[in-house]
């Protein structure tokens, strides 16, 4: 049936608002985006802050429902898994699926949020840059923009305003402070810093593409994800402060050139020849945040509704917050199919995806824990052993955690549901073993059939 009004203004231009101003374009709407940033098509983008984007499933199927997908995978590097360096120099390679038909993509976010920029405007959007939202009457249904290069205000009229603008959302602090919303941020206590590996001399990639490096040292890590262009972008997460009682590196102690070098020396021995700039890259950049953001609720009457970080920021280590917010924007261009007014629309939208939101920022929290402490640890490598097992024996019924959250797109509700039914069954079947030797295979098929239904669209 569809709204009856087909006008939306959206506030920012980054992947989530240029992917919604696509679908809702293609769909007959009236949009007109505003971005606080210039063009990144004329300016160049922001850098110091992009976390190299990992394209899961349910990313890739909001691309193709926006005729994007093929123009993106073009760029995109493909990794199979995660290649896990030891403090020894060893390197294993785990895999995040059974074979390369169950990987993620390394992804370009400036080069992703240009393709979507582009495909919006051909649609038929209307994209103003420079325009900062600073104020907005909801009851008048005006808003004022502020242009940074010269402070100049300019005032806009709107029917209905939609927030795209990210974690730092403006217009979600204007909905807070019309009617409060209960906004609580849980900030992680660990900051980030990027770096790059360049390519090699030849031109070619300095360490395996196909793959997410990871160094895990127990309380902090390193990563580095491949690019198109061949190089690697590297990111440090890192403690705030010192944790009591132990000499780990932290932001506070770790300031200076000389000193990152001493730590890459000590723990990361092994990336440190491939990354040349390590000191300027270093001092040119400041520590990112990392936090969670809570909403008790979402929309505000017919006038306003947030989505993706702007709703739910949530920390990085599940790689979801892109392929999340995509979710977001296609549920929310088909709720306005569905519903004849605004408000019906995004509550629909909000009842819909507030649970799924609140699933996977709890599974990206819990995945910084795994990622940094539990990869090397020979309990968590048995039990990794045993879910592969019986997914192989039970192929609808098991179906491992990451699996569900990155090549299915079954809600992320239902998956933390099942993952934590899973993990207490790897648990207790792995609890004082080495091996898998003696495992009472038919038992473990009872405790499966018992606790975990046939997962439709597991293969």
């Amino acid at each position: 049936m569809g709204c009856d009004r087909r006008e939306l203004t959206l506030v920012g231009a980054g992947l989530a608002g240029s992917l919604l101003a696509i679908l809702l374009s293609q769909r007959g709407w009236k949009v007109t985006v505003y971005e606080r940033r210039g063009d990144p098509r004329i300016k160049g983008y922001e850098s110091g802050r992009s976390i190299n984007l990992a394209l899961a499933e349910r990313g890739r199927h909001a691309l193709r429902a926006a005729g994007m997908e093929q123009a993106v995978m073009a760029k995109a590097v493909m990794m199979r898994g995660r290649m896990v360096h030891g403090l020894d120099g060893s390197q294993q390679l785990q895999r995040y699926g059974r074979d390369d038909s169950e990987v993620i993509w390394s992804v370009h976010r400036a080069d992703l949020n240009i393709a979507l920029l582009e495909a919006a405007e051909r649609a038929g959007a209307t994209i103003h840059f420079h325009r900062r939202l600073h104020t907005v009457d909801f009851d008048a249904g005006t808003a004022r923009l502020i242009d940074d290069r010269d402070d100049q205000g300019h005032d806009i009229r709107f029917a209905t305003l939609v927030g795209c603008d990210g974690a730092g959302s403006a217009l979600r602090a204007e909905m807070v402070r019309k009617a409060g919303f209960g906004e609580r941020t849980e900030f992680l206590g660990h900051s980030y810093k990027e770096l790059t590996i360049p390519p090699s001399a030849d031109g070619g990639f300095r360490i395996e593409p196909h793959a997410l490096h990871i160094w895990p040292r127990g309380r902090y890590m390193c990563i580095a994800l491949p690019n198109d262009e061949r190089t690697f972008t590297v990111t440090l997460f890192l403690p705030n402060h010192a944790t009591p009682g132990t000499d780990d590196p932290s932001f506070a102690s770790v300031s200076s050139g000389a000193q990152v070098r001493a730590l890459f020396d000590r723990d990361f021995p092994d990336a440190l020849p491939l990354i040349p700039e390590l000191e300027r890259d270093w001092e040119q950049h400041p520590p990112g945040l990392l936090g969670t953001l809570y909403l008790d609720r979402w929309h505000l009457g017919d006038k306003a509704v947030l989505l993706g970080d702007a709703a739910h920021a949530m920390v990085p280590f599940h790689g979801q917050g892109m392929n999340c917010a995509f979710e977001d924007s296609v549920a929310l261009a088909d709720a306005l199919d569905r519903h004849p007014g605004l408000e019906q629309a995004f509550a629909a939208f909000e009842a819909q995806r507030r649970p799924n939101a609140a699933a996977i920022q709890a599974m990206a929290l819990e995945n910084y824990i795994e990622m940094r402490d539990r990869v090397d640890d020979p309990d968590f490598l048995l039990q990794r052993e045993l879910e592969q097992a019986l997914q192989q024996r039970h192929p609808q019924r098991f179906v491992p955690h990451y699996s569900m959250v990155t090549f299915m797109r079954i809600p992320y509700a239902l998956a933390l549901q099942r993952s934590e039914v899973q993990r207490q069954i790897l648990v207790q079947a792995t609890h004082g073993r080495d091996t898998l030797d003696d495992i009472d295979w038919e038992a473990l098929a009872r405790t499966v059939h018992a606790r975990l239904p046939v997962l439709e669209d597991a293969r």
